[in-house]
């Protein structure tokens, strides 16, 4: 059990609708917003809520034509077909492969782990991928600011390639999903902090459909999207604490600490599954 952030000796289950620090009945003051601490409850200025979209999400946007950007270089424009190419070759993710043994991160290739994530396979792959990221974008970017919006998307596309490389080390994957599948689980952080129930605000819900989608369908890296979920949802978790202590710089460097643990793991794991053939081989079909 929490305790009051003013009186340590008292325990609370409520939170402060703006700052989300735990309060007291004694510190608790009622407003059309929820119950706010003191200094919060003194505040002149507007509540930033998960909806407020008078500031435009300009970092998301630069995220979304950076996708589109690299996906237009990649030269595949088909509705459903397969990507291929020198630029999916050199950025796609996969930790080795058999028949190519100087290619994957496991050779050196480390940069990867990050490309993949701004690369997909066709049209249909990177329409429905932008679309739930200007979404959760204009949810979250507003609220949290650019900063952590963008601390909490590049940590969850480190945790993404971890998991996509921990459950299919041999198969390339690419796309932004696992980042996107973060914002999902900082979405829902935030909403619990804000004590707005998940499913009501139709956060749990995008979660479940597409967990249920990525379990169900073939040729989906369900690694990639377990792994960036849980690690957005770590990240908001640190970036709510670092508030909750008024510590910016303690939430940037947990995060850090936890993409830098993402981006070893990734090595670790690459090299600890590589394979060695001796028949070349092709570039497998992506998983997404």
């Amino acid at each position: 059990m929490a305790t009051c952030y003013l009186h340590p000796s008292r325990e609370t289950g409520v939170s402060c609708s703006n700052c989300g620090r735990p309060i007291c009945t004694d510190c608790m003051t009622t407003t059309s917003v929820g119950m706010r601490c003191p200094e919060c409850a003194r505040q002149k200025t507007q509540v930033k809520t998960l909806r407020n979209t008078v500031r435009r999400p300009e970092l998301t946007i630069t995220l979304i034509v950076v996708n589109v950007v690299v996906f237009l270089t990649e030269g595949s424009f088909t509705l459903t077909g397969g990507p291929s190419g020198k630029v999916y070759e050199e950025g796609a993710l996969f930790g080795s492969l058999n028949g190519l043994p100087t290619l994957g991160v496991a050779h050196g290739q480390w940069w990867r782990i990050v490309t993949s994530g701004f690369m997909h396979e066709d049209l249909l792959h990177i329409g429905f991928n932008m679309y739930v990221l200007y979404v959760l974008g204009q949810m979250l970017e507003p609220a949290l600011g650019r900063l952590k919006f963008g601390t909490i998307y590049a940590v969850s596309l480190l945790c993404g390639s971890f998991g996509a490389l921990l459950v299919t080390p041999h198969s390339p994957t690419v796309g932004a999903s696992g980042a996107i599948f973060g914002l999902m689980g900082a979405a829902a952080v935030e909403m619990r902090a804000r004590q707005v129930p998940i499913m009501q605000s139709g956060v749990g819900g995008l979660i479940l459909l597409n967990l249920v989608i990525s379990f169900t369908l073939p040729g989906i890296s369900w690694g990639g999207h377990i792994g960036g979920l849980i690690g957005g949802a770590i990240a908001a978790l640190v970036i709510g604490l670092g508030d909750r202590y008024r510590s910016r710089a303690l939430a940037l460097a947990g995060c850090a600490a936890i993409g830098v643990a993402a981006f070893a793991g990734s090595i670790a794991i690459a090299k600890a599954t590589e394979v060695q053939a001796s028949a070349p081989t092709q570039l497998l079909e992506p998983a997404q």
